[in-house]
């Protein structure tokens, strides 16, 4: 049994795996740029992360004493 006989799936085959992982990546990359856009235009409005840093320790420390 020569690997010539079934080359054409091989081929086939390889080429669906890249064409997969590349449609992935591709998609991975536009939805991080999608996610980017979105943080920035809620940070433009005023909303800010809670890991975003200063505010988030003392806004902890307030509920902490509330409770």
């Amino acid at each position: 049994m020569a690997a010539t006989n079934h080359l054409d799936f091989i081929l086939g085959a390889y080429g669906a795996a890249i064409a997969v992982v590349a449609a992935l990546i591709a998609w991975v990359l536009l939805d991080y740029r999608a996610q980017m856009r979105n943080l920035a235009d809620l940070e433009k409005r005023g909303i800010v992360r809670r890991s975003a840093g200063g505010r988030s320790g003392s806004t902890m420390e307030k509920t902490k004493e509330e409770a």
